[in-house]
């Protein structure tokens, strides 16, 4: 099958822009330190550097006097106007003002205060006169690879795919895109970074297997196994944490060097000061990549400055600590692929942060075998993300499919608090899927829909991703009314949700946006806690559901009895009384199988009462009609 066709199938509501951005389309590496432009000549994936052959480095820098300078320049300004001065965007992206992102002790930066319902985090620049989102500095960066590009290919572009994060959730995907439209780019697609990796480094290499692919960058880690074999790249399992990278790297080795200068290490709140040493640390890591000794030297003040000695060995002990938060991820991924790390045919390594000694030899050790590293680590992503701007923008291969995951389980909240499972963690996407309910209780005349993301049996162990609601349906009997729920997930990893009444056509849709990004402690957490728990949270689900038939069937006799009291025979409505008692006490209990035995003794004990009840509705509804109408109704023919 032809992937341009496989892909316009493939992606619901993406049509449109896909044929649209027909011709010059390139893919984007929007990374945390450094950030990186590539498209396809002649059928080769190339990096555009700048005239130097540099990296663009992810630093934008806001004057006072209105101007904005991206990379280099705004590095160097970083130094006098480290409060003006925004690096390291990426892990703010999608993230609120209470995210421990924005709360750091060692930070340069000033926020502005968030009000009310604002959930988006505003740096405050230009000398405290211009507040800033994480979109648009993110923007800023976008602009000048726009620009870069265009100049060339020798024209405006038409699309590009940017990457992301494996692990970035909804909203930290949708403040990607948001960034890409703020820079003026039709954004064709967002890519998983691993995945973009495992597409350069399949399609340069011919490479056939099961891979892992280890991306530690600036700012982020991701882990993904993927299966590549005839052209088909299919993502068997992903993990990660979108908040641990070179910069958590940097941030222990700068406490160290506040330390031996005698300093808190918070630098004292001395924003000049933070970024200094934040820089010095960042420099001395990537120098002891290959040397064995460095010395280190921060400005304390203007002709004041700090020098000592730093040995790589001093730093791979203080980021131990943070690589080690690697291992959990990578195991998990593992066994959600079903495999162990001797059946891998390789280990591709991609970011900056995987030059460390330290780094190759922990993904040696933790997988049993030496990396293959002989694809620039810096350029891999945006090399495979031009690969998929090319195809998506009609570049001519017909011999590629990819194939992503959903990272976290999708669902809907039921009554008594339990989760149902829409869409399964590791689901290909894009995907979808759909499932009909029914109403609990007589004459409900709307369905409030609670949307979550986890793998916890509770909702209350779930994270809150939505609420809609869809109202206007005529009062019915419980159980009459039919809604039927849909669930997409688009190749960007977005959710959008819809419900419709089949009965009456009723309709309420959402598309799924967080205000702002779930953590990746979270997500781990979620994940560990789903195996944790797996018992005691069956257990759970299996209670609420018998408790909610429990409440039903109590509800329903005691109308009964309300209602039909004339009907009822010596003796019987002891016996019925006795039964509802005994479920009121097994459904204060925990013991599932306990309210599923009363359950069933109150029904057996109400049994012929319910038969009567129902022989004397069917022959009111009979009553003064023609025999063939009555056969009729009985038989439906």
């Amino acid at each position: 099958m032809p992937v341009d066709a496989l892909f316009q199938i493939a992606e619901p509501g993406q049509a449109e822009s896909k044929e649209a951005c027909k011709g010059r389309a390139v893919g984007i590496d929007l990374g945390t330190t450094n950030s990186l432009v590539a498209v396809v000549k002649a059928g080769q994936p190339t990096c555009l550097r700048d005239a130097s052959g540099a990296l663009l480095p992810s630093v934008v820098n806001y004057a006072v006097d209105g101007s904005v300078a991206v990379g280099r320049r705004a590095r160097e300004a970083a130094v006098s106007a480290p409060r003006d001065t925004i690096a390291s965007v990426k892990r703010f992206m999608g993230r609120g003002p209470a995210d421990a992102e924005a709360t750091r002790k060692l930070t340069p930066y000033r926020f502005a205060e968030s009000g009310g319902n604002d959930a988006v985090v505003r740096f405050l620049v230009a000398g405290g006169t211009r507040t800033v989102t994480p979109m648009e500095v993110s923007a800023e960066i976008l602009r000048v690879l726009r620009v870069r590009a265009e100049a060339a290919l020798g024209g405006e572009l038409d699309g590009v795919v940017i990457t992301v994060p494996a692990y970035f959730d909804d909203g930290q995907r949708q403040a990607t895109r948001d960034a890409g439209r703020l820079a003026g780019m039709e954004v064709m697609r967002l890519l998983n970074e691993p995945t973009a990796a495992a597409l350069a480094y399949g399609l340069d290499k011919r490479a056939a297997g099961t891979f892992a692919v280890f991306d530690l960058g600036g700012g982020t880690f991701d882990i993904s196994i993927l299966k590549l074999e005839g052209g088909v790249f299919e993502v068997k399992s992903t993990g990660g944490d979108s908040a641990l990278g070179g910069d958590d790297f940097d941030r222990a080795v700068a406490a160290h060097l506040l330390r031996c200068m005698g300093l808190p290490e918070d630098a004292g709140g001395d924003a000049r000061l933070a970024r200094g040493v934040l820089d010095a640390a960042r420099a001395a890591r990537e120098e002891l990549t290959q040397a064995e000794e460095a010395t280190v030297t921060v400005e304390l003040s203007p002709g004041k400055s700090w020098s000592g000695p730093l040995a790589r060995a001093e730093v791979e002990a203080l980021v131990r600590p943070v690589l080690e938060r690697c291992a959990g991820p990578v195991k998990r991924a593992l066994r959600d692929a079903g495999l162990e790390p001797a059946q891998l045919s390789g280990v591709i390594l991609v970011g900056g942060a995987t030059r460390m000694p330290i780094v190759r030899r922990f993904v040696a050790d933790l997988f049993g075998r030496e990396p293959l590293g002989d694809i620039d680590p810096d350029e891999v992503v945006a090399l495979g993300a031009a690969i998929q701007a090319d195809l998506l923008a009609g570049g001519g291969r017909d011999d590629v499919v990819l194939m992503d995951v959903v990272p976290l389980s999708l669902g809907l909240e039921m009554m008594g608090g339990v989760t149902e499972k829409l869409i399964y963690r590791n689901t290909t996407v894009p995907c979808g899927a759909v499932q009909t309910f029914t109403t609990y209780a007589d004459n409900q005349t709307g369905f409030d829909l609670h949307v979550v993301q986890g793998e916890r049996e509770m909702v209350a162990d779930c994270r809150s991703l939505a609420r809609f609601k869809l109202g206007g349906i005529p009062p019915m009997t419980a159980g009459m009314a039919r809604l039927q729920v849909r669930f997409t997930v688009d190749a960007d990893g977005i959710l959008s949700v819809s419900a419709r009444e089949e009965r009456t056509g009723k309709e309420a849709s959402i598309r799924v946006k967080p205000s702002y990004g779930l953590g990746d402690d979270e997500v781990e957490r979620m994940i560990r806690d789903s195996f944790e728990h797996a018992d005691d949270d069956l257990g759970a689900r299996l209670l609420a559901v018998e408790r909610v038939e429990a409440d039903r069937i109590l509800n329903a006799t005691r109308a009964a009895l309300a209602a039909s009291a004339d009907l009822l025979q010596p003796g019987e409505r002891e016996a019925i009384e006795a039964g509802m008692a005994a479920l009121d006490t097994a459904r204060a209990g925990t013991d599932h199988l306990a309210v599923r035995a009363a359950v069933a003794a109150l029904d057996e004990a109400s049994k012929e009462f319910a038969r009567r009840r129902m022989n004397v509705a069917l022959g009111e509804s009979v009553r003064g009609q023609a025999l063939d109408t009555v056969e009729k109704k009985v038989t439906g023919k």
